[in-house]
């Protein structure tokens, strides 16, 4: 819990950075819309009040203009002469408005995803690249994402394109094919602190894919060959060497024992043998052979 209030805290100190500038909202401006100090004034009664007149009047036909009902995932902002009523968002459930002062919108707050159309790139390396990939939001604040922003879809959208332009711009093609992770939580950093003032959370990005240039490919997939046939030249050079230490090895223990290589040559010969081959050759016993060796 202390963990949450903490990072709840730091958002609404970065808001207040944000909007202390001319033209924002001040530091309350969550709890001035959904509870306005100033009221419509007494033209604006007046007029509320002969919309009630109006209403008891035509009842019961206007109960039905008068009803309206939302969604558990939707949250209604009801304005009264332009201005938000207190209270905020509306719902679920059902709710009443008055028929000629009263309007509303319906927001929805179940999370929304999108895809981010591929953006060419320009890498700190100087390589083209091409990328996509997607979003996940909700509206976190109905009365926020119908008052401070036109139209919160559309605006997160642009902003996560030119988000990622921007993010990418900033590494090198090694670090966007290796880092997809650690790309994707920067830009939902910097996207839900960007949509914040918007009433608007920004859940999960991620990257869909990389593409590169056809020559690029072309080079990378040469590099990778070329390694992987010096590899296998490394792999077989080890396999000869420890072969031929294993060869004199043996040569050295058939050098101890002479009848050794006569039992050597019995099993060439049950190779041989069993291979069905026409010619066989015997080899002579070793103890003919000594004379001429001496010799």
């Amino acid at each position: 819990m202390d963990s949450d209030n903490e990072v709840v805290s730091m958002k609404e100190s970065k808001r207040r950075e944000r909007q202390s500038g001319p033209g924002r909202y001040t530091s309350y401006d969550v709890e001035a819309l959904e509870n306005p100090d100033s009221g419509i004034g007494l033209c604006g009664w007046l007029l509320v009040g002969l919309s009630l007149l109006l209403m008891l009047l035509t009842l019961p036909l206007s109960i039905w203009m008068c009803i309206k009902i939302v969604k558990e995932y939707e949250r209604a902002i009801i304005f009264r002469l332009g201005r938000i009523l207190k209270g905020g968002a509306k719902g679920p459930g059902l709710f009443f408005i008055l028929p000629c002062t009263d309007s509303f919108i319906n927001v929805d707050m179940r999370t929304i995803t999108f895809d981010i159309p591929p953006q060419e790139v320009l890498t700190k390396d100087s390589v083209t690249v091409s990328v996509d990939g997607v979003v996940y939001y909700r509206v976190q604040n109905a009365t926020l994402a119908v008052a401070n922003i036109t139209n919160a879809d559309a605006a997160t959208r642009l902003l996560a394109q030119t988000t990622l332009r921007n993010v990418l711009g900033t590494k090198n093609l090694a670090e966007i094919l290796s880092d997809r992770e650690e790309i994707a939580h920067s830009m939902q950093s910097t996207l839900d602190d960007a949509t914040d003032d918007w009433g608007i959370k920004v859940e999960r990005v991620e990257i869909k894919d990389v593409k590169l240039p056809m020559q690029l490919q072309r080079a990378m997939a040469a590099e990778a060959e070329a390694s992987r046939e010096a590899r296998a030249k490394v792999i077989a050079a080890e396999g000869e060497m420890n072969a031929s230490r294993a060869l004199k090895e043996a040569s050295l223990v058939i050098a101890e024992s002479p009848s050794a290589l006569q039992l050597r040559y019995l099993q060439t010969l049950n190779t041989i043998a069993a291979e069905k081959n026409s010619t066989i050759i015997f080899p002579l016993p070793l103890e003919m052979m000594q004379g001429f060796i001496k010799h």
